[in-house]
């Protein structure tokens, strides 16, 4: 599985704009792109305005369609007037064995 975290500073007047962009591009990708596995927002819990996005995707191949796709495009259309980013703190491949909770 690969995964990454990136962050966006985003200006105040348009964090709820923010997150209902994030937010819609990742049911669109969860529900018509495969290999989409999981699209997160986070919000930095000291800084509101510092906004996370955590995805999942079965292998690097399903995240760069992802990134060739119609809903990723339009996200950043529409972000890129408001918001820095994206800043790339992690991206990489879960190691097998790796512990999780089913």
């Amino acid at each position: 599985m690969y995964q990454f975290l990136v962050s966006f500073n985003v200006q105040p007047e348009h964090r709820t704009d923010f997150i209902h962009a994030a937010q819609t591009t990742g049911r669109h990708s969860l529900a018509n792109e495969a290999g989409s596995l999981r699209f997160e927002v986070l919000t930095d819990e000291e800084n509101q305005n510092l906004l996370y996005l955590n995805e999942a995707y079965a292998d690097l191949a399903a995240f760069n369609k992802h990134a060739e796709g119609p809903y990723f495009g339009a996200f950043f259309a529409e972000v890129s007037t408001y918001a820095e980013g994206p800043r790339w703190l992690m991206k990489g491949n879960v190691e097998s064995g790796a512990a999780a909770k089913a």
